[in-house]
């Protein structure tokens, strides 16, 4: 897009006449992958100076340093829009179309795609190399065969040779993005489609490379170097790979098929899907290419086109005339416009330059400063400033007039003018955009510091704007890495491609760290996988493949330290029924035989197999009979102390089977001798119920608790605080009783596991069972023959309220006399409470001559259960 002063053409009668005496014009055309750009180098290095233009800075950069290192930096010369090398010896140049200085004689001249003629944008400066551009000696032209009949209209005995493709270049259809091969380029068209691909990608195989025009050349090389580095596997692009960009991409897949061209969005023409296609299989290697996503499928029509690399020939260049007329910006505009010259050329739709330049001879402003040739000259120069931001043509019109106003008025733009301009543009803080909106800004400056006749030290604004390039674009490629690359992920995706037979190096340390190839995925929480915390949610089934393949040696090891560690690494937690090791979760408590033999459930962990669960299960159900001895010592000591006596071992087991707590076997049974040796054993016969009131405890009564919900697969009930004799009816549930009762549907199911447990419903307290016990027999010896005072500290004994005291003990069974209150004209201590002896027949509800009855209790089940139900029978 730099004006440079030109040859005039000749023309086509001129041409034809003396194109023997001419130096040869050659074009070698043919489809990607034929080696054409690399020929061309070759060439340019056998003459002693020549130019060659690329379609892009990034191919003039990359071939420049190719240069370089065969002839040396001295010798080579790179000519772009932003960038300027330019040794005083240099005799070979690498430049960008739009910047090959067309003043300068050389011997060999090349223009790398020439098809690009026909494009709508930038057609017009690729037919002018086209028709102008030519070395002393040879002069080349490399592009697609679909330009070779205008090739030969245009140019008179030009040479053509067709040179085929190095590899095949096969369709494969569709494939879904989670299935893509390794080394596969996917193309779509926006900036948001790339992103939302890209991120797709880094979660679903660990990260990506991405490649767009709006990236900054370094960038660019920096995406490409992390593709071809095979840090990453996947590369996500626009179309910008398709000139030039030689990867090792096995496989392309079209994410769309319709691209927005500046105007209008328009699907893509066979050719440019080929252009982009043939960036698969370099070399001998074949190529494929496809589509992804929601693209739509190809046609067979353009994969017929593509695979053959046979396309329908271009109608037309666009051209724009050369040859301009400076007298005035009318003038210049009005030969800017001229028609073209000769069949198959077209004018070229107003470029970004006419319409800024349509735009300032509007201006009054511009219109006074711009009087004569060489202000004429000096304003189509700053039109033609490259508009890298795209923010609209306005802020594109006033920045362009403030430069050209300012080097009227000024000579130069100062320091002081550009330093405020470039001030913001250096903040290396926001998000992916903001990072290339300002490259896109440092770029126009780049290109304005370039100019050494428009600014003051252009040395200095020429480094600073390269140092801030530089820098915003290392930190847009660590931002585009960090946030579409995960190096460990994408280390484990590739790994994990491999053969099943070859093992992943694994380890899992003491702690429970696990490592796969070197990366920590995560820890071992007992026999689970628990993926690193900070690992995105969808990164872990990938993580889960990892640990899978790596569980395959390391929980056998695991399983087996499990089966070796000792008890005290084992827990119970009896509030919860659950089963750690070490502190992890690896089981739970569920119902089994009977409430003190309950069955042992291994958590699911994906990673262990049946054996293995099996073996871990039994280990388990050890600890936890283990655990029940040790905690419910005292019933299972008495149960072994009458091991050897037929009918208290029927009653122990009984015991057993009920958790501790049961209704009073026959009486048959329970003779004095044997009561007397249970109590030896620790196991109490009271009115109604037997216990062992070491099983009472707080620690017991909370294990039992629990064995019972297990049993009966309910909730544990809550319990009062530990050491507690007494509490509040209406507190047992932690539920305050509903301001209307709801219907009685039966059972309540809490005051039936209380029961079970030992709590005794006195009245409105729930009364532990040992303590009702124990002042029912202090009230039956004080009480026995007739009525004694309440002693003191029965209240305090049963955690009772004098309030409810009478109530409680009558809750009991005690009958007690209130004493009549004293009349007004009496005076002396109130009268005592009174006790009377205790009925024999014990019930848990309140006193009534009424019989009513009692809270349900568990029937003995088992065995001798069964044996006292015949023996009663005879």
């Amino acid at each position: 897009m730099m004006d440079t002063p030109r040859r005039r053409p000749v023309s086509r009668a001129r041409l034809s006449a003396a194109v023997e005496d001419l130096p040869p014009v050659r074009a070698i055309l043919g489809p990607t992958n034929t080696g054409k750009t690399h020929l061309a180098l070759e060439r340019l290095l056998a003459h002693s100076s020549g130019i060659m233009g690329f379609p892009l800075r990034l191919l003039a950069r990359e071939n420049y340093e190719r240069m370089v290192k065969l002839k040396g930096v001295r010798a080579v010369a790179l000519i772009t829009g932003e960038e300027k090398i330019i040794p005083p010896g240099a005799r070979w140049f690498a430049c960008t179309v739009e910047a090959m200085p067309m003043d300068r004689p050389v011997d060999f001249v090349a223009v790398d795609e020439i098809q690009l003629c026909a494009d709508p944008e930038r057609g017009h400066i690729f037919t002018d190399r086209l028709l102008n551009a030519r070395g002393q000696a040879e002069t080349l032209f490399l592009g697609a065969e679909t330009i070779a009949p205008l090739l030969r209209s245009l140019i008179p005995g030009v040479e053509i040779e067709t040179r085929p493709r190095l590899s095949n270049l096969v369709h494969t259809g569709f494939t879904r993005l989670s299935r893509l091969p390794p080394r596969t380029a996917i193309v779509a068209f926006s900036a948001g489609d790339v992103y939302a691909i890209a991120e797709l990608i880094r979660r679903r195989r660990g990260g990506c490379a991405v490649v767009m025009g709006q990236l900054s050349p370094r960038t660019r090389n920096a995406q490409v170097a992390l593709y071809q580095n095979r840090e990453v596997d996947y590369l996500v692009a626009t179309d910008a790979i398709g000139m030039g960009l030689n990867m090792d991409i096995h496989h392309v897949a079209f994410a769309g098929l319709s691209k927005f061209d500046g105007s209008r969005r328009r699907l893509l023409a066979a050719a440019e899907i080929a252009q982009i296609a043939g960036r698969a299989g370099r070399g001998a290697q074949d190529g494929t290419f496809g589509t992804t996503g929601d693209c739509p499928p190809l046609s067979e029509s353009v994969v017929e086109a593509v695979e053959t690399h046979q396309f329908e020939a271009l109608h037309h260049l666009y051209w724009r005339n050369s040859a301009l007329n400076y007298a005035s910006p009318t003038a210049l505009h009005a030969s800017l416009c001229q028609k073209p010259p000769y069949p198959g050329l077209w004018g070229a739709d107003p470029a970004s330059d006419l319409l800024v330049l349509t735009a300032l001879m509007r201006d009054p402003t511009i219109q006074r400063l711009s009087k004569g040739a060489e202000r004429t000259r000096l304003l189509w120069e700053v039109c033609q400033i490259p508009d890298f931001r795209k923010l609209g043509e306005d802020s594109h019109i006033r920045q362009c007039a403030q430069i050209f106003t300012t080097l009227v008025e000024q000579g130069r733009l100062p320091s002081a003018w550009l330093e405020p301009r470039l001030l913001n543009l250096e903040r290396t803080e926001g998000d992916i955009d903001a990072l290339m909106q300002r490259l896109m800004g440092i770029r126009i400056w780049a290109y304005v510091a370039n100019r050494a006749d428009w600014v003051e030290s252009p040395e200095f604004w020429r480094a600073r704007t390269r140092t801030i390039e530089d820098t915003l674009s290392d930190i847009l490629h660590d931002r585009l890495a960090a946030r579409f690359v995960d190096k460990r992920a994408t280390s484990l995706a590739r790994r994990l491609e491999e053969a099943d037979s070859k093992p992943l190096l694994s380890a899992i340390t003491r702690s429970g760290e696990v490592s796969v190839e070197g990366h920590p995925v995560g820890h071992m929480t007992g026999f689970a996988f628990i993926p690193d915390a900070e690992a995105a949610q969808s990164d872990q089934p990938l993580l889960l493949r990892a640990a899978r393949r790596a569980a395959r040696s390391e929980i056998p090891r695991r399983v087996t330290q499990f089966l070796q560690t000792p008890d005290s690494d084992l827990t119970l937690d009896i509030q919860t029924g659950t089963l750690s090791w070490l502190d992890a979760p690896i089981g739970r408590l569920q119902a089994g035989e009977d409430v003190l033999r309950p069955a042992v459930y291994v958590t699911t962990a994906e990673f262990l197999d049946a054996a293995h669960r099996e073996r871990i299960r039994m280990r388990l159900v050890a600890f936890v009979e283990q655990t029940l001895r040790t905690v419910l010592a005292p019933l299972f000591r008495a149960a072994d102390a009458v091991a050897d006596k037929p009918v208290l071992r029927g009653i122990l087991h009984g015991l057993l089977e009920q958790g501790g707590v049961m209704p009073l076997p026959s009486a048959d049974y329970l003779t004095p001798q044997n009561s007397s040796f249970l109590r030896k054993q620790g196991i109490i016969t009271g009115p109604t119920m037997l216990f062992c009131p070491a099983l009472l405890k707080p620690q017991a009564m909370t294990l039992r608790n629990l064995l019972l919900a297990v049993k009966n697969s309910v909730k544990p009930v809550p319990l009062p605080r530990a050491g507690a004799v007494s509490f509040k009816a209406e507190d047992r549930a932690g539920i305050t009783p509903q301001k209307t009762p709801k219907p009685n549907t039966g059972p309540d199911t809490n005051a039936i596991v209380l029961t079970q447990l030992g709590w005794v419903k006195a009245g409105p307290l729930w009364v532990r069972l040992d303590i009702a016990e124990d002042v029912r027999k202090t009230v039956a010896k004080l009480a026995q023959a007739h009525p004694y005072p309440l002693p003191a500290g029965i209240a305090s004994r049963l955690g009772a309220s004098s309030a409810t005291l009478a109530a409680v003990l009558t809750g009991l069974n005690i009958r007690v006399q209130q004493p009549h209150p004293i009349g007004k004209n009496q005076f002396g201590p109130p009268a005592p409470m009174m006790l009377h002896p205790i009925r024999r027949d014990f019930s848990n509800q309140k006193g009534s001559r009424r019989k009513k009855q009692p809270h349900p209790i568990p029937a003995p089940s088992g065995h001798f259960a069964a044996l006292a139900v015949l023996q009663k029978r005879r």
